[in-house]
């Protein structure tokens, strides 16, 4: 990603990674460039020669939380469930630090292509170790996404599920036991 520079001579009072921090710290479901200016003590308007709206600003939240989320290592053969595990732990834990972020990313949402691919290839090839076709791994994701984020949605937003809710831990070995996925009746 290009970073934008400013005029010559004169220093730069704001930065990208700046504008993301501050972002981090606000409620993804309504926040504002003028919230994001407010935090900064700049204008709205300053904001616009680092990032161009709020859907990019969105975008690059979410690039920063898919570079935190995602293992270092490799999926293997060996490795692939606890390389799941260990990721939607990972979610749990960065998407619900961000106010209203796992709630924004329950609904549906433009998503950042490149951050949004490089999730969805480390899981398709995590589910391809376990076994799984190319077609049942493109599967698994899309039910392990969805099952991880909108649990994660729910609890966010603070749908009250009862007395019985479901603890996350429980919730994530279900999911595993049930996945890669599997033609109906193999």
């Amino acid at each position: 990603m290009k970073a934008r520079t400013s005029k010559p001579g004169r220093p730069a009072r704001l930065s990208r990674e700046q504008i993301i921090e501050a972002a981090l710290g606000c409620d993804m479901r309504t926040v504002t460039m003028r919230d994001i200016a407010e935090r900064l003590g700049v204008s709205h308007s300053a904001l616009y020669r680092w990032v161009k709206n709020r859907d990019e600003l969105l975008d690059l939240v979410g690039e920063v939380l898919v570079e935190r989320i995602l293992p270092t290592a490799e999926p293997t053969a060996d490795t692939w469930r606890q390389w799941l595990s260990d990721l939607a732990w990972r979610m749990h834990d960065q998407f619900l630090a961000v106010p209203g972020y796992a709630a924004h990313v329950a609904m549906p949402h433009h998503h950042n292509a490149q951050a949004f691919g490089r999730l969805h290839d480390r899981v398709v090839s995590a589910f391809r170790f376990a076994g799984a076709s190319d077609d049942l791994a493109e599967q698994s994701w899309y039910i392990f996404g969805l099952g991880i984020v909108q649990w994660l949605g729910a609890r966010q937003v603070g749908h009250d599920l009862g007395p019985a809710a479901p603890r996350f831990d429980l919730f994530l070995d279900v999911l595993l036991r049930g996945l890669p996925a599997r033609e109906p009746g193999s």
